[in-house]
């Protein structure tokens, strides 16, 4: 199983790499208002207040959806698995929606208000989970959860679509969500994410060794002792809350939780423990990242995010494809 990976360089390296990589992108993303903060002059502001925890914020989320989408990637056992595939994504936008919508004068709005856009986006994405285990009637069998969070992903999307069609006014703010923007994380939302990140990361490292049995087959996990059936549920909770987190503040972003685990793998040896916490690091990395070519490409004007991250990562998928079509080899 080994073979099919490349010779596994020193972890240490490759976690200073991506520190490295951060670092850099951090300070290109601060500019000379950081040199400012780093004076103590009168620009800090700036950077304390706006763009340090936008910075922050997108390499928290990145981190977030690199963890989830490779738990969804050992769980399913598909290297095409992404965050998303339990519905996550459309009941936030539906969340968002209707919370937008109770906002426009209803008898709502002062709860809405105290719970906040992204809060309805938070319980919108844990809702779709949990009618996800509902139709699924547990996670006993992993095919029938997937299928159950197809279907759910595509009613509660395109109920989410009427929302929008039926109340105009609501359109921009609920567009600009489903395109994904860091440009509204402040600090209380990258403490929010950093609590989650380090809930989750330690539950995942403590479920790791399920997950490298998962690999070799439900079956063959049964028979060496593991409990299969309440860990596939742990995980699903926290695939749930990685992803719900993330885009709560951040809006969806496309193809980060499917990319960061893939580049990993492809370096890495398949151990889920190392696995789990480099896609963190490789997911701040790919979304701080992209978040600042969002905002330099068509500078003062900003590309959405999620935007920038679909192109790239489609490219990525086409370019993956045609190599893999080139040498005869599955993903």
């Amino acid at each position: 199983m080994g073979s099919r990976f490349n010779p596994d360089p020193s972890p240490l390296g490759r976690w200073l790499m991506l520190l490295a990589i951060a670092i850099f992108m951090l300070g290109l993303t601060l500019g000379s208002e950081g040199w400012a903060f780093l004076s103590f002059v009168e620009d800090r502001q700036l950077v304390i207040d706006i763009r340090l925890p936008r910075t922050v914020g997108a390499f928290l989320a990145g981190a977030l959806l690199g963890l989830a989408g490779a738990l969804a990637q050992g769980l399913f056992r598909n290297p095409l698995a992404d965050p998303y595939l339990l519905g996550s994504a459309s009941g936030a936008g539906l969340g968002v929606a209707i919370g937008l919508i109770f906002l426009t004068g209803t008898s709502l709005a002062p709860w809405v208000m105290r719970v906040g856009v992204t809060g309805m986006a938070f319980l919108g994405a844990w809702g779709a989970v949990l009618v996800t285990l509902i139709l699924a009637w547990g996670v006993q069998h992993t095919l029938r959860l997937l299928l159950a969070g197809v279907v759910v992903g595509v009613v509660l999307g395109a109920c989410a679509s009427l929302l929008v069609l039926l109340y105009p006014k609501v359109q921009g703010s609920a567009q600009a969500f489903m395109l994904g923007s860091t440009s509204f994380v402040g600090w209380h939302g990258c403490i929010l994410m950093a609590g989650t990140l380090v809930l989750c990361g330690a539950v995942a490292w403590l479920t790791s060794p399920v997950l490298d049995g998962l690999a070799l087959g439900e079956s063959t996990a049964q028979s060496l002792g593991l409990p299969v059936t309440s860990v596939r549920l742990v995980l699903v909770a926290i695939m749930a809350l990685c992803t719900a987190a993330a885009v709560a503040q951040t809006g969806l972003i496309a193809f980060v939780g499917l990319a960061a685990p893939h580049l990993v793998r492809s370096q890495v040896k398949a151990v889920h423990a190392r696995t789990l916490f480099l896609s963190c690091g490789m997911g701040a990395v790919l979304l701080g990242g992209a978040d600042l070519m969002a905002r330099a490409l068509i500078a003062p004007l900003e590309l959405p995010v999620g935007v920038l991250t679909s192109i790239l990562g489609g490219g990525y998928m086409l370019v993956l494809m045609r190599r893999l079509s080139k040498g005869g080899r599955s993903l």
